[in-house]
C-alpha cells in the first residue's frame, strides 16, 4: 500500500484557522503579536490576522542546509532581532503549519523566551501524534493544534503545483476514508 497522504485545501486551512481563532478567544489568550515560522506558518499567520488583528513578525528556521541535507538541529535563517525590545513583556502567538518532531517549534520558543515575553502560545494546523524529539519548556502553557492526526505526509496547498488537483485529491481522500469507515483525525 502506498504511503497515505493528507491533502489539505486552502478552504480547509481557512476553516481550521477560523476555528483556532475562536478557541484562542474562548481561552482568554489575547496575543499582542503573531510570530510566523517560515515558510509553513506564513499563510496560517496571515489568515489568523483576519480574526485576531495583530502585527505579524516572520522568522525563518531551517532544519536543512543549502544541499537539502538534514542538519542535527534547526538554525535561524531570518530572525527578528530588530524587534526584540518590542517582544519584552508581550503575549506572543507562535504559528507553524505542523508539529512533527517539534524541534523547530521548540527551538523557536527557546529563542523567543530569551526576549522575556509575558507569555508564548503555540498554534499549529496539524499535530502529528507521535513521539517528539523534544518537549516544550514549562513556560508553554497554551498549545492550539487545529487537528491531531496520524503520522503521515501532509500535502499543503501552498506546495501544490496544480491547485485544482489539490482540491480534487483532498475530496477523494475524504470520500475514500468515509466509504472505508475510517477517521483520519484522532
Amino acid at each position: 500500500m502506498a504511503e497515505e497522504k493528507l491533502y489539505v485545501s486552502y478552504n480547509t486551512v481557512h476553516k481550521l484557522i477560523k476555528k483556532l481563532a475562536q478557541q484562542i478567544k474562548d481561552s482568554g489568550f489575547d496575543p499582542d503579536v503573531i510570530v510566523a515560522i517560515g515558510s509553513g506558518g506564513f499563510i496560517p499567520a496571515r489568515i489568523i490576522k483576519t480574526f485576531i488583528n495583530r502585527p505579524i513578525y516572520a522568522v525563518g528556521i531551517s532544519y536543512y542546509g543549502i544541499d537539502h541535507k538534514h542538519r542535527e538541529h534547526p538554525t535561524k535563517i531570518q530572525w527578528i532581532d530588530e524587534v526584540q525590545v518590542q517582544l519584552k513583556g508581550k503575549k506572543v502567538l507562535l504559528i507553524d503549519e505542523v508539529d512533527d518532531t517539534r524541534a523547530t517549534l521548540a527551538y523557536c520558543v527557546g529563542e523567543l523566551l530569551s526576549y522575556n515575553p509575558e507569555e508564548i502560545a503555540v498554534l499549529v494546523l496539524h499535530n502529528k501524534l507521535k513521539q517528539k524529539d523534544v518537549e516544550f519548556p514549562p513556560e508553554i502553557k497554551r498549545y492550539y493544534p487545529a487537528l491531531e492526526i496520524e503520522d503521515m505526509w501532509i500535502k499543503y496547498p501552498w506546495d501544490a503545483d496544480d491547485i485544482d488537483e489539490q482540491e480534487r485529491l483532498e475530496k477523494e481522500m475524504f470520500d475514500r476514508m468515509s466509504k472505508e469507515g475510517r477517521k483520519l483525525f484522532v
